[in-house]
């Protein structure tokens, strides 16, 4: 049994666009519809979803055949959450709220077993296909992909020293609680707020990092694309349903 090659951080690393889509409802068949719809990455959300782990495993098996990479996001940077999602089979983790270099270390040593980083050891986890792949424990970590989350104002003054951390394959903005913290709650459209979006899309690109973005914004989408964003998230699952079944029942009952 051979050990699956994470083509979405090869692609990240070729600087290809990737597209993705948001799914926070825990659910394996959902991400069996979503991950053959054609789309490059879909990250399982556990930060945001009541998803939890052994939810996830069956995600992650849901995701296998189809066209879309999983991306798995942590609840939080901890080492042990990091270590159970890896056996559980996540090769690409999206770390939240990474704010200095500091943090970022402690993701990425969380992802990679000794004298890299401090991964904890077991011979019989999905990832290593039951201690079926021969010398998983010293291959797997060139398929490991971490990627941090830039949501602060603090991350932003450190983010070059974040970029520069070794073993941070992209930087991600989220949109949400950059805006929060920026003054501009629920508001991350706002004229300000896109100028440092714009900002910081291009000191990202700088550090010659990948840069990452979700909105379910078309023109906002396509914006940071343009500006120079490699992975980019351009709705979500939950977005999908709800807008799908509010126009269906709109053509039915138009006074709902």
């Amino acid at each position: 049994m051979e050990l699956r090659v994470n083509k979405f951080k090869r692609a990240l690393a070729e600087k290809k666009l990737q597209i993705g889509l948001w799914s926070s409802l825990s659910d394996g068949l959902s991400v069996e519809i979503l991950a053959g719809a054609g789309f490059d990455w879909i990250l399982i959300d556990t930060e945001h979803a009541p998803n939890e782990l052994p939810m996830v495993c069956r995600q992650l098996q849901a995701s296998v055949g189809g066209t879309a990479h999983p991306v798995v996001r942590p609840p939080w940077n901890d080492t042990v959450m990091i270590k159970r999602f890896l056996d559980a089979g996540a090769q690409t983790l999206l770390v939240p709220m990474v704010q200095n270099e500091e943090e970022a270390r402690r993701a990425v040593a969380a992802a990679h077993y000794p004298p890299v980083g401090v991964r904890g050891f077991s011979t019989s986890a999905r990832a290593s296909g039951f201690g079926r792949i021969a010398d998983y424990f010293n291959l797997c970590g060139s398929e490991i992909c971490v990627l941090v989350q830039i949501e602060t104002r603090q991350a932003l003054a450190n983010l070059e020293r974040i970029a520069a951390v070794d073993g941070v394959d992209g930087l991600f903005i989220g949109p949400g609680d950059l805006s929060a913290d920026l003054g501009y709650l629920g508001n991350p459209s706002h004229p300000d707020v896109l100028a440092v979006f714009d900002e910081t899309i291009d000191r990202i690109r700088a550090c010659g990092v990948p840069a990452g973005f979700l909105t379910g914004n078309s023109d906002l989408a396509r914006h940071v694309i343009d500006r120079g964003c490699t992975f980019v998230a351009v709705g979500s699952d939950i977005g999908l349903l709800t807008q799908g079944s509010d126009l269906l029942v709109r053509k039915f009952k138009p006074a709902a």
